[in-house]
């Protein structure tokens, strides 16, 4: 290596003056004159200028523009490092043990100052610069803005693969957006015009310069609107990134994304990319395959079509000949017509023969069935079955009337239990008992003193009969029950719900006889008929508690008179049987 081929900022003269990372090696003695030179091997002397260049070049800085940047899957970044001013370059490494931020700022195009040192690859012997850290200079800012736009861009998802479209087949209307001076129009033209028929519209529009970026899309809305336009190619030849800037603006990127027909984006080389690449929906690499990828080659076509008219004659001559032979195979075997009418009429006479067989087999077993069918109807002859069934019924007959006769005997000795145990819970025995039942105007029983006041009109319910009376006085149990009208001792206290009919008639009649209110069959109105009543039909009349309905007598106005239908109680009481009692 030459001192001219490092860079200015590599002369020895601006080497920092700091401590070498490895020693350097010693000096070599001065060779004694007439001596033999060592002799050295090669990656010995890769090492001894590797020490040289790493002690002498430590944490040195270097800015450059980066080209060929390549970054392996391993992680480590290999690129050129050049020199603008001259015609300078080195190879660089950056490996990815360096901080991620330093690694982000390479890019091809960005201009950096890097920190590290020249040393020698040994197994290649090759001259490379291995920085530790980046940071952009100069024109690298505006590479960092263009990956900002870049990513605010793709998060809107104008690069997004779903959102573009399909290019039209063969399209006879191609527009195209470049300078009408430039080459790109150009090669555009040649290889459309080689290929096929299609015709071009040219929207003339600088490309680069200052206001470029809204010409080319002034172009873009003028060529939308073209009547018929299919497919719309926006390029330019190649140059540098400045030049290439104008493909890089938001409202380019913005228009070629949402136009109305698909765009074919060759801006510059193939190793040119722009974000109308990205935006577009296709790339060409340069404008001369833009014009490849639209206009089909006419003799490539008719070319296609004479080879596809080749295969179809061919598939159509070999269709015929397996037609053919498929009809002679066919032919031969049908044979003679007599000889295919002669085998079914065979065919036909040996079913015949073994149709009668099967016939006559059915019909000797359909014989011997209504045979057997026929002695089965004698025996079940309905005179036979009859006498049968009399037979059977005979000793069923005296069976169930034997059985009939136990049963209600039965059903009768339960029937009298019955009618004992309701004669036994019968209220009407009590009443025999000589005991009485009152109720008041409502017709409900009297059970305490409390429930009637003195004047209150009752009714008194005996064995045989009934009394209409009026309470004189009231008395609890245990207190003597006086007559507040009479100067006759008090008494014997008792139950105004239940007390023996000889004490309740003086009570009732208040010192006035009683007057008889019915016919003739008055007299005998104490020897009402007795007809014995269920005990629950006998409680329901006589109004203690057993049913929710309760009947009372009817109070008139000149005193206190009412009547007990016949029914009621135990006893029925004829209609004859009425009682007139005044207080």
């Amino acid at each position: 290596m030459q001192r001219r081929d490092l860079p200015p900022e590599l002369s020895f003269a601006a080497i920092p003056a700091v401590e070498p990372r490895e020693p350097a090696s010693p000096p070599s003695p001065r060779r004694p004159r007439g001596a033999e030179p060592e002799v050295v091997s090669v990656a010995e002397l890769d090492r001894r200028l590797k020490r040289i260049l790493e002690g002498s070049t430590a944490d040195v800085r270097v800015e450059g523009e980066i080209s060929g940047l390549r970054v392996v899957g391993s992680g480590h970044a290999y690129f050129t490092l050049k020199d603008e001013r001259e015609e300078a370059a080195i190879d660089c490494v950056m490996y990815r043990t360096a901080a991620p931020r330093a690694r982000k700022l390479l890019a091809d195009g960005a201009r950096v100052v890097l920190t590290g040192r020249a040393t020698v690859y040994v197994p290649r012997g090759r001259l490379q610069f291995c920085a530790d850290d980046a940071r952009l200079a100069g024109r690298g800012a505006l590479l960092e803005a263009l990956f900002r736009l870049k990513e605010k861009l793709a998060a809107e998802g104008l690069f997004a693969p779903e959102r573009k479209r399909r290019l039209p087949v063969d399209p006879q209307i191609i527009g195209v957006v470049t300078s009408g001076d430039g080459a790109a129009i150009h090669d555009i033209v040649t290889v459309a015009f080689r290929r096929g028929a299609a015709r071009l519209i040219l929207a003339r529009t600088p490309v680069q310069g200052a206001g470029a970026g809204q010409r080319i899309v002034r172009a873009i809305a003028l060529l939308e609107e073209f009547p018929g336009i299919e497919v719309i190619i926006v390029g330019r030849g190649g140059g540098s990134a400045d030049d290439l800037s104008a493909f890089n603006e938001e409202i380019v990127v913005r228009k070629v994304a949402s136009a109305r027909v698909p765009i074919v984006s060759a801006v510059g080389h193939e190793i040119d990319v722009a974000l109308t690449d990205l935006a577009a929906d296709a790339r060409a690499a340069t404008p001369s395959q833009a014009a490849e990828m639209l206009v089909a080659d006419a003799a490539a076509r008719r070319a296609a079509l004479e080879h596809l008219e080749a295969r179809m004659r061919r598939a159509i001559a070999h269709r015929l000949r397996a037609a053919r032979a498929d009809v002679d195979r066919q032919r031969a075997r049908l044979g003679s017509p007599a000889q295919i009418l002669a085998e079914p009429q065979q065919r036909i006479d040996d079913a015949m023969v073994r149709l009668r067989r099967r016939m006559e087999r059915i019909l000797a077993e359909d014989r011997g069935g209504l045979q057997r069918l026929e002695r089965r109807l004698a025996a079940r002859h309905p005179r036979a079955v009859i006498a049968g069934a009399r037979g059977a019924l005979r000793p069923l007959s005296v069976r169930l009337g034997a059985a009939a006769h136990r049963h209600v005997a039965l059903l009768r000795e339960g029937f009298a239990r019955d009618v004992a145990r309701l004669e036994a819970m019968s209220p009407l025995r009590v009443l025999a008992r000589g005991y009485a039942i009152a109720t008041d105007a409502s017709g409900r029983a009297v059970r305490d003193h409390r429930e009637v006041a003195p004047g209150d009109p009752i009714a008194v319910r005996v064995h045989h009969g009934a009394l209409l009376a009026r309470v004189v006085a009231t008395a609890a149990p245990g207190e003597p029950l006086v007559d507040p009208g009479a100067a006759a001792p008090p008494a014997p206290s008792m139950s105004a719900s239940a007390v023996p009919p000889a004490p309740a008639a003086p009570a009732a009649s208040a010192g006035a006889p009683a007057r008889q209110a019915g016919g003739p069959r008055a007299a005998g109105a104490g020897r009402a008929r007795r007809r014995p009543q269920a005990g629950a039909a006998a409680c329901e009349q006589l109004g203690l508690g057993f049913v929710a309905e309760e009947r009372a007598p009817t109070f008139g106005l000149a005193g206190a008179s009412g009547q007990v239908p016949a029914g009621q109680g135990g006893a029925e009481a004829g209609p004859e049987e009425r009682h007139h009692v005044e207080p």
